[in-house]
């Protein structure tokens, strides 16, 4: 769909300019100062379009995103009892770390990618690859071969919740129900057609259950890659466009943003052209300032958050320092923490389930769909309870945290399987208020303009600490609680921790 510029108003593009020039200020030299000044009128410009029917459904078709996010670090955990039982003398632990190192290697390529090839191709093809990887592994015939599909499939999902989407705290609903509807899933398919857990063999025709769950979660991503594909029209990043020097196909893309909601826009090219010229005022070139509009240029953008003096900027007063290091290592210890008890928590059920003489394949998966549903309200709770006086964020997130930790070392006291499955429900709900409050609570601890470091520090820490949790796995026996007490511990400790914080930010403008 194309659309006719208005006419150029100069006295209101000047004043864009002049906003652009003199907000969202950054260490001198980080970023083009032509870039910065074009996006912010770009910013501007979308922010005036307002939420509406566009921005709904991207609300929708992002949400799958978030939902493969959380479903495939748990569909390998699902499948894990089934598949040692047939590829008998197999590790669980590599597994989750072939998984891991996917998602690890995701996020960093398709961070970058995005930039160099756009939003819309990257944000179109992750839940394609996700869908055929998965698919594949439904046929694998040994173990290894499900370790490279895990780890090929996790490198989509590694760009499901991109860098924008990662503050956007109300997607969490759709990561609550992609642990639902996966455990929802698995619960028919590996209690039927599964190998007894205590089987000393088991033949591929008699375990089924764990193929036809992948084919059914592959075939869903496909699905909603179509979806993505072919239903909803997404605008390519009208930034995107205007950093690869395409300023015509930006305004175009803003146009086509506002028509879907039914409006208009005034942006025209030459309010781009404005913020050049105003931005490059004063150097040392003839003609039209230029932008470096490279691919090599667009990568830069995404690691310019990176640079030393963003880095430094974090680190700048003792107070600021200090609050920053401890928000990295609370990211850091609850990435080791989360998934070496959460990745494994059906080898911990069945395997305690046998101890108690109840240890079948259908109660374990009725118990994770149990503590699926338990989760699900854990966000919303915790999303209340910030604004609780003398409590807030800061309180929520130690309590929350704390407790997590607390209800682990809990169930290890456990008699029979009734008290485990109490105290993991317990945990269960903790667990998703502490990630509900850390989520809300992270973006409001670093500096407006240096937030995007801040965030990115954060989620780095976390990434790499989770591709550890499986060699802790490794050399910690799943078969005795050890691995519980170690991501207990690490819980109860960030939890503490969050009590360090020296700012709380409820009811406070952001720092």
């Amino acid at each position: 769909m194309s659309h006719t510029p208005p006419k150029f108003d100069e006295e209101k593009s000047l004043a864009r300019v002049e906003e652009a020039s003199t907000t969202d200020v950054l260490p001198e030299g980080s970023v083009d100062p032509i870039y910065l000044a074009k996006a912010k009128v770009l910013n501007d410009a979308i922010q005036s379009i307002g939420m509406g029917k566009y921005q709904w459904h991207l609300f929708i078709v992002t949400g799958f995103g978030w939902f493969a996010d959380n479903l495939w670090p748990v569909v390998t955990g699902i499948i894990l009892p089934p598949v040692l039982v047939e590829f008998q003398g197999s590790s669980g632990p590599y597994l989750k770390l072939a998984q891991n190192i996917g998602l690890l290697f995701g996020a960093f390529f398709w961070g970058l990618g995005s930039d160099v090839w756009g939003r819309r191709v990257s944000f179109n093809i992750t839940l394609f690859i996700i869908g055929v990887f998965a698919t594949a592994a439904g046929g694998s015939n040994s173990y290894l071969t499900l370790e490279v599909m895990a780890a090929l499939w996790s490198v989509g999902v590694g760009a499901c919740p991109a860098k924008n989407q990662y503050l956007l705290t109300v997607l969490s609903i759709w990561w609550a129900f992609g642990q639902l509807i996966g455990a929802l899933v698995a619960w028919p398919l590996l209690a039927n057609f599964s190998c007894p857990t205590t089987a000393t063999t088991c033949a591929k025709k008699d375990n089924m259950g764990w193929r036809y769950f992948v084919f059914t979660m592959g075939g869903l991503m496909l699905l909603l890659w179509a979806i993505r594909f072919f239903v909803f029209d997404l605008a390519e990043s009208p930034k995107f466009l205007m950093g690869r020097g395409k300023d015509e196909q930006a305004v175009e893309s803003v146009h086509h943003i506002a028509a879907y909601n039914g409006k208009t826009s005034n942006l025209s090219v030459e309010d781009l052209k404005q913020a050049a010229k105003v931005a490059g005022a004063g150097k040392e070139h003839a003609g039209e300032p230029e932008m470096d509009t490279s691919a090599k240029a667009a990568a830069l953008r995404t690691v310019e958050k990176f640079r030393l003096d963003h880095i430094k900027a974090l680190f700048v007063t003792p107070r600021l320092a200090y609050s920053s290091t401890l928000v990295i290592i609370i990211w850091a210890l609850i990435g080791l923490a989360f998934p070496l008890y959460n990745a494994f928590i059906t080898v911990f059920f069945t395997l305690r389930g046998t101890d108690f003489g109840d240890g079948s394949i259908d109660t374990t998966y009725r118990n994770l769909v149990i503590l699926s549903v338990i989760g699900v309200p854990g966000a919303i709770i915790g999303g209340y309870l910030v604004d609780v006086p003398y409590l807030g964020r800061k309180g929520t997130l130690s309590l929350a945290t704390v407790s997590t930790g607390i209800f682990l070392f809990a169930s290890t006291t456990a008699r029979d399987s009734n008290a485990l499955l109490g105290w993991n429900c317990a945990y269960s709900f903790t667990s998703n208020i502490m990630y509900g409050v850390l989520y809300a609570m992270t973006p409001e601890l670093f500096p407006t303009k240096d937030r995007g470091t801040g965030v990115g520090l954060a989620a780095t820490a976390n990434r790499i600490f989770g591709v550890m949790s499986p060699i802790v796995a490794l050399y910690a026996d799943l078969s005795t609680p050890v691995p519980i007490y170690v991501s207990g511990a690490l819980f109860i400790a960030s939890g503490l921790i969050a009590l360090l914080l020296p700012f709380e930010t409820r009811g406070k403008a952001s720092i």
